[in-house]
């Protein structure tokens, strides 16, 4: 078995770190392991992330220690853990079994396998909310094309058709009008076992989320619910405050709360809904780490959705969630082009007052990669959401 590589810092042998200061095991290296790193940074932790050899590296480069191995690599992920104090993870879809064995005693790994397991296939998820009282809207789990087409039956045309693991922002999810359409997304996201998920389309006012931060006896923050902007099954911009009714506010929040304790989830979960016509929301789908709709916070809140994730997992006492301006707009800048990543748009972006620029590292370029964002603060949303766009429309890495 080939040896994990490792950079930046000698491996500590045992539990805890030389420094005394926590250090902090990242299952991942994209750009949410990137931002959990800066923040681990500013509060003078260690981080540390584990990423899969393919990687080739990018977005966490510098930002810590680095180790490569696959997964379910035992030897790989315990020479990992060892050293470390808290174990995280940037993504839902990650095999943790190998991983819990490798734990040494007293290191806790959240969210928790517990959690993972009920959020990682959307079945199961849909499942889940059911039974603890969520509300969700109509849907149907398939496993043939003879459920498929009883399940567009009852449930009536335009459905939404989603692949039950590794589906996200977009990737694995489509719209089907008509049963061409149905058959079409089903051949493309059926998989081996022919599962998918098969839900109503709502005709919602609006898409909110909210993010929670909850540490592993209960206590949360919940930052203020937004409105998210969605092009073809992804999150193109994220506008704070949401324009909404302060009861519907009210309902978000609570309805984000009540999630995040039935799946007992620790660290942050980002929490999207529907608004739909009376007012009533329905919940779409969790996700229980940091989330492209909580970008904001790091210009826009007391206390960045990074810093309270790592201090939630650490279980020290969570930070602000409040907005320091009264407005704030995110916009994503994805790739056009396929190729190598560059900065010659950058400083025209740059040229911009009062807008921050995230560039996520990630070398390579393709049409529709997360390559970075742009985040304006301003007196309303109108204000920054001009400035926000301007700037993402500048940007082309």
């Amino acid at each position: 078995m080939r040896e994990p590589s490792i950079s930046r810092g000698p491996v500590v042998p045992e539990h805890g770190t030389r420094s005394g200061f926590p250090r902090v095991g990242v299952l991942g290296g994209g750009q949410l392991g990137r931002m959990l790193g800066l923040a681990a940074l500013r509060l003078g932790l260690q981080v540390r992330f584990h990423r899969e050899p393919q990687s080739g590296g990018g977005p966490t480069d510098g930002v810590g220690e680095a180790m490569t191995g696959a997964m379910d690599d035992a030897d790989a992920l315990r020479r990992f853990v060892t050293g470390c104090d808290v174990i995280t993870l940037e993504n839902e879809w990650l095999p943790l079994d190998v991983l819990a064995q490798q734990l040494p005693p007293g290191v806790a790994l959240w969210p928790s396998p517990d959690t993972m397991a009920l959020v990682r296939d959307k079945i199961v998820q849909k499942q889940h909310a059911l039974a603890h009282g969520l509300p969700v809207g109509p849907h149907r789990a398939c496993e043939s094309e003879a459920a498929l087409r009883r399940a567009a039956r009852e449930l009536g045309y335009p459905v939404v058709v989603k692949r039950p693991r590794h589906s996200y922002d977009g990737y694995g999810n489509a719209t089907a009008h008509d049963e061409a359409e149905l058959l079409a997304a089903y051949d493309r996201l059926g998989g081996d076992d022919g599962r998918v998920l098969v839900e109503a389309f709502v005709g919602f006012v609006r898409e909110l989320a909210v993010m929670v931060a909850r540490r592993p006896g209960g206590q949360d923050v919940v930052y203020p619910v937004v409105t998210t902007v969605q092009r073809e099954h992804r999150c193109a911009a994220v506008e704070v405050p949401a324009a909404i009714d302060p009861a519907v506010a009210a309902a978000a929040t609570a309805l984000g709360r009540r999630t995040a304790q039935a799946y007992g989830c620790v660290g942050v979960v980002g929490v999207e809904m529907f608004e739909c016509p009376d007012g009533r929301l329905l919940l779409n789908e969790l996700a229980p780490r940091p989330h492209t709709t909580g970008h904001y916070t790091i210009e826009a809140c007391v206390t960045s959705q990074f810093e309270n994730h790592l201090r939630a997992v650490l279980d020290w006492p969570l930070g602000d969630a409040s907005l320091v301006r009264p407005a704030a707009v995110m916009v994503n800048v994805l790739g056009t082009r396929h190729g190598e990543a560059s900065a010659a748009t950058l400083p025209a972006a740059l040229a911009e007052p009062a807008v921050a620029v995230h560039v996520y590292g990630k070398r390579m370029v393709r049409p529709g990669r997360k390559m970075g964002h742009v985040t304006a603060l301003g007196e309303s949303v109108e204000d920054a959401r001009a400035r926000a766009l301007r700037v993402a429309e500048r940007l082309e890495l």
